[in-house]
């Protein structure tokens, strides 16, 4: 397989095959990578007095490289360094002084905390706000923001101060780090934004296991500190619907809308179904039936008498007999003009799941994969790069039309990955205009095709 420069005239004939596409200032790849590049180059380097060979926006520019890449390890990433395009392309379109190897960025990017990197992910979200992008995810009162927690690493040999430890009864243990994320999500909208996580990590020397409970504490002080205007409405699982966190969204001033079992919520459920509730029934075009059981203002539990929430009950019936009952508390007064958008609401909780921790695991980002552990954050820094470069993906899904091009060239995202990587290797490119217009023209495809026959 040869490399080489596109010639003038491959260059016109793919040009003129895109006339229509381009980049939006700030909404797209290169714009977002500038504004994070500006970030990076404002984190304090640990090592500064060293004089580093390779200086820290280097590093992480290129850690952030390996993820929009989709490279499945780091290993693979380094020897593709090996080839002469790879770090031109890098140095040209992210903007690399130096590129490092691998052995060398685990070393720089292990001793950066991570909670430095949180202001890359508001930069980018203010500039969704400022370009609008956010307005068609407006939902009831506010924006519906998902938050739920998923395993980042796992082993019974490697491990850190920081991680979490479980101990089994053969004496054996796990040692394993998790991470807590914030996405906000639209029932009828299958892109995602998520917003910076929150590690589930042991820190400061301690020796008892962090828990969710505690980084989402951390999590909801964060956003509110770094999105003081946005009118956020909560939606979580069972595990949320508790006196002490109900407590601390009311604090932060944030809605919610949480999940309630009967198992977990007896004396709610119990104090429902003696109260004067309202009852609601609607049939959809498709033949579903939606029935609805609501009350506002009652007690949580027995425990916590004046916490009052209101409580939403829902059954689901299909035309083929199919059924599914939910149940949540929320803050939203609940009237039966707006029980069905609460239900929809409630249920776009499961985008975390599907359209966030599925995606990352299952179309090319390799979110399983043990990119390293390091001996302090360096498992916690690629899970938030890893993170920023699929919020870049799902801004550019949503924003760009060269990307939404391109992915509809490619058929699927993991097509389109493989394509990236390819032509990444195979020509320079003086822009990202020109990696983008290849993407996404037939031209390319026969120059390609033909080179690597």
């Amino acid at each position: 397989m040869s490399c080489k420069l596109l010639s003038i005239n491959e260059q016109s004939d793919i040009q003129s095959n895109n006339l229509k596409l381009e980049f939006r200032k700030y909404l797209s790849l290169p714009g977002m990578l500038k504004k994070v590049s500006s970030v990076f180059h404002k984190i304090i380097d640990p090592l500064q007095t060293n004089r580093p060979r390779v200086i820290l926006r280097d590093c992480l520019m290129s850690g952030l490289a390996m993820f929009l890449l989709k490279y499945p390890s780091l290993l693979s990433f380094n020897n593709a360094q090996e080839e002469e395009n790879i770090c031109d392309n890098l140095k040209t379109l992210y903007e690399l002084e130096s590129v490092p190897s691998d052995t060398y960025l685990r070393e720089r990017l292990d001793v950066i905390n991570p909670a430095t990197l949180r202001p890359a992910f508001k930069s980018i979200f203010a500039m969704l706000q400022r370009g609008k992008a956010l307005e068609p995810y407006h939902y009831l009162d506010g924006y519906l923001l998902s938050i739920d927690g998923t395993g980042l690493f796992s082993s019974h040999e490697v491990h850190c101060d920081q991680c979490n430890v479980k101990n089994h009864s053969n004496g054996s243990k796990t040692y394993y780090h998790q991470m807590l994320s914030a996405v906000l999500v639209h029932p009828d909208k299958k892109a995602v934004i998520p917003l910076a996580p929150e590690p589930i990590l042991k820190t400061d020397g301690k020796n008892k296991n962090d828990c969710e409970r505690n980084a989402a504490k951390r999590l909801l002080e964060d956003i509110k500190r770094e999105h003081p205007h946005m009118k956020f409405i909560i939606v979580e699982d069972g595990l949320a619907s508790n006196a002490p966190h109900i407590s601390l969204l009311k604090e932060l001033n944030f809605q919610f809308i949480l999940g309630a079992k009967p198992t977990d919520h007896t004396f709610l459920f119990d104090w429902v179904s003696k109260s004067q509730y309202i009852e609601h029934e609607e049939t959809d075009k498709n033949g579903t039936k939606h029935r609805f059981r609501f009350i506002n203002q009652v007690p949580l539990n027995e425990s916590n008498f004046d916490l009052n929430v209101n409580f939403i009950e829902y059954w689901e019936e299909k035309k083929n007999g199919e059924k599914q009952h939910f149940s949540w508390v929320t803050d939203i007064t609940i009237t039966v003009l707006n029980c069905y958008e609460i239900m929809k609401g409630a249920r776009a909780r499961w985008k975390i799941e599907n359209e966030t921790f599925n995606t990352l695991k299952n179309q090319g980002y390799h979110f399983e994969h043990n990119f390293g552990h390091g001996n302090e954050y360096l498992c916690t820094v690629f899970a938030y790069l890893m993170m920023l470069a699929f919020l870049i993906d799902q801004t550019q899904q949503l924003c760009c039309n060269f990307f939404q091009a391109a992915l509809k060239f490619q058929k699927n995202k993991r097509a389109l990955w493989e394509r990236m990587r390819a032509i990444f290797v195979d020509y320079i490119f003086k822009s990202w205009y020109d990696f983008y217009t290849a993407l996404t023209s037939r031209a390319m495809k026969v120059i390609f095709t033909a080179n690597t026959m």
